[in-house]
């Protein structure tokens, strides 16, 4: 195993779909199946078994789905993050995902590549929301009671920190937030976390949101 490997742990009741996955996220471009399980429910012994960057989740299952595992992560805590996978374009399944606490989602019929893009980002601590449906996922996501979204004015904000959170609007990755804005990712993580915090924001997922709310970032 070399540095730039990411661990991942593949959660689908479908062989079908993680050999699919595994044909995508291959040795060769950086990636290593950890493990796999085929319900939400074996998600715990399979952490407690393998060493895993991500969590790559089907939302639906047949016992213990995408959405439920991952709130019982986020009780539990210190567990890598989730990027929620789904056939089905349902506005509100996805919001809930986030809810659940998710770093973001993609969409199975999705490219290769934005799969791809998707798990490193979410591995790097970074979110993804796959852009064919955002602007209805948080319309969905805002719409339900505590999502998190942030009362705080955006005035709190120094303008280094507006333009940070804009970047993050835009599904920027630290990397290229540090990239764009020239300055170092420790220095992005610096402001993300004076972000979360004057605003009251739990994750970059909900700071996505409020970007939007708050005309920060307009959809499209």
């Amino acid at each position: 195993m070399t540095a730039a490997e990411v661990q991942v742990l593949l959660v689908d009741d479908q062989e079908l779909v993680r050999s699919g996955l595994r044909r995508i996220l291959r040795r060769r471009d950086g990636f290593v199946i950890a493990g796999e399980c085929g319900d939400g429910a074996e998600v715990p012994a399979a952490l407690a078994a393998h060493e895993v960057d991500v969590i790559v989740m089907d939302l639906r299952m047949k016992n213990v789905g995408g959405v439920e595992a991952t709130r019982r992560l986020r009780r539990t805590g210190g567990h890598p993050p989730v990027l929620a996978l789904t056939t089905f374009d349902d506005d509100n399944l996805l919001a809930d995902a986030l809810r659940a606490g998710a770093a973001g989602y993609v969409l199975k019929d999705s490219p290769a590549e934005d799969l791809i893009r998707a798990v490193r980002a979410v591995a790097a601590g970074d979110a993804w929301l796959d852009p064919g449906v955002t602007g209805r996922v948080l319309a969905a996501y805002r719409q339900a009671a505590g999502n998190g979204s942030g009362g705080r004015s955006p005035e709190l904000l120094t303008p280094r920190e507006q333009d940070v959170l804009r970047a993050i609007g835009r599904g920027l990755t630290n990397a290229e937030i540090a990239a764009t804005l020239v300055i170092s990712e420790v220095t992005v993580k610096s402001h993300i976390g004076r972000i979360f915090t004057k605003l009251q924001l739990r994750d970059r997922a909900a700071a996505i949101v409020y970007a939007f709310d708050h005309g920060i970032v307009v959809p499209g």
